[in-house]
């Protein structure tokens, strides 16, 4: 990063350029293209007097729901429009104070509802791999701009897979750390439960001085974790290679929904592992069918209470055409949320309604705690478990935006880690025989982010990567 050979002026000038050429990907809802190159001009300066900070000579792009003082905000709907931020979301404060550049807000799905990155109000995203396929989501912006070489590394949201699927979509790398890890301090809410921010990069290396960076307590935030933080990035090559057992879920490669491609890699990955000397093994985790559903009962009855906030009163989107209170707040909210968001919205307040949120939500919470206990018990006789990111690789633009249900489905395996809480990463370990990329994943203990990144850490040198794709 600090070599020499280029400034962090030229580099952010060269992202620029890159950014304007590939604007038809419409991964950037905005460009901070004068800003970025002051604050490189400033961090320049900065490596001269060697007071620079760890991540001095990074450019980050940074997702439409993550506030960034001053800045624009607006979770890719039309209900934020004109919105403002007023302050810096914690994890991002800590990547700035170590001097990382901020090129730009990057497109995702309306409220990071959406596993395609279509539903937005700014249009859809487009895969760099194929521009007639999607990139994924909610984080479809960061994880497209990565793998098309527009910023070196983005921050994502990830609530049931949108930074780990878009990321398999791209070719990228995504980790969704532990709950509590990372502060969602500044973070837009949709389900405050599940979400957490975790990095798209394009290696390990990236993702573990990130996260070792952004990670640990902040009193803004009481759900972020006193646990203490590890040297990811000192600690990776130190147990890259100590033999691991693995877990993998027998349901996830029987499911009849996964690709052949997906599954031939699977199974030849399991194998390559074993030659390695990991211990490897299937194990049964009978509640995959139930993932789902449990996720979207719990997670849409939260996004009801956390977006009755946006109500045309207090910012965004407003109606010129209501003559009285009600009829204001019902009309501002119809015109400005998308479809997506409105279904969503309609089914977490049926679910959390009188008579019926026994029958649903907290049934689903009862769900949720078995689906932990499970997966902890699993944890206590394997050091990681295995399945896919997601059941196929990238599917063409408007192939499942009409069809809920499977869009739904495409969650199946990464939904997993935020009904648990636990750390998750994807990797780009696949490739299908038309050229599409697709991740294979890796869920760890609680807070054991340094042994999840020490093994992939460690794939990552020994496996031939499909990655990169010729984009940079």
């Amino acid at each position: 990063m600090l070599k020499g050979r280029l400034s962090c002026a030229e580099l952010v000038d060269h992202y620029l350029t890159k950014i304007e050429a590939s604007a038809s990907l419409n991964a950037f809802v905005e460009v901070f293209a004068d800003e970025a190159r002051e604050h490189a001009m400033l961090v320049d300066a900065k490596i001269q007097a060697n007071t620079h900070g760890r991540l001095a000579g990074l450019v980050l792009g940074i997702k439409d729901v993550i506030c960034y003082e001053g800045h624009g905000l607006t979770a890719s709907s039309r209900i934020l429009s004109g919105f403002e931020s007023l302050f810096t979301a914690s994890a991002l404060q800590r990547l700035l104070d170590e001097d990382a550049i901020i090129i730009g807000r990057q497109a995702c799905d309306e409220f990071a509802m959406g596993s395609t990155s279509e539903n937005s109000c700014y249009g859809p995203v487009r895969n760099p791999i194929d521009p007639e396929r999607v990139p994924g989501g909610s984080s479809g912006g960061s994880a497209a701009a990565v793998a098309a070489g527009l910023c070196h590394a983005s921050l994502g949201s990830d609530t049931g897979g949108s930074v780990r699927q878009p990321a398999s979509f791209c070719g990228v790398f995504g980790l969704k750390p532990t709950y509590g890890r990372v502060s969602r301090w500044g973070l837009i809410a949709y389900a405050s439960s599940f979400d957490q921010i975790g990095p798209i990069t394009r290696s390990t290396e990236d993702a573990a001085l990130l996260l070792e960076i952004m990670a640990g307590r902040d009193d803004r935030d009481n759900t972020s974790s006193s646990q203490p933080v590890k040297p990811y990035l000192a600690q990776l090559q130190q147990t890259e290679n100590k033999p691991r057992k693995i877990g993998y879920l027998k349901e996830a490669i029987e499911s009849p929904g996964l690709d052949p491609e997906v599954k031939r890699r699977m199974l030849g990955l399991i194998e390559e592992l074993k030659a390695a000397g990991h211990e490897v093994e299937a194990v049964q985790f009978p509640l995959l069918d139930y993932l789902v559903p449990c996720y979207y009962i719990l997670t849409t009855g939260e996004a009801s209470s956390n977006l009755s906030r946006f109500d045309g009163i207090r910012y965004g989107h407003r109606t010129d055409s209501a003559a009285e209170l009600d009829e204001l707040y019902k009309k501002s909210r119809t015109e400005a949320f998308g479809a997506e968001v409105k279904r969503r919205i309609l089914l977490g307040t049926f679910v959390l309604s009188a008579g019926y949120s026994q029958a649903y939500y907290e049934q689903a919470m009862k769900v949720r705690r078995m689906i932990r206990e499970a997966t902890a018990m699993l944890f206590e006789s394997y050091d990681l478990l295995l399945t896919p990111t997601a059941p196929s690789p990238a599917m063409k633009l408007g192939e499942v935006i009409d069809d809920p249900i499977a869009m739904f489905l495409g969650d199946i395996f990464t939904v997993h880690a935020n009904l648990a809480g636990n750390p998750a990463i994807s990797l780009p370990l696949g490739q299908t025989e038309n050229g599409l990329p697709f991740g294979i994943q890796f869920m760890g203990r609680y807070f054991e982010e340094d042994v999840l990144l020490a093994f992939a850490h460690g794939l990552e040198k020994q496996v031939n990567f499909p990655v990169n794709f010729g984009l940079m």
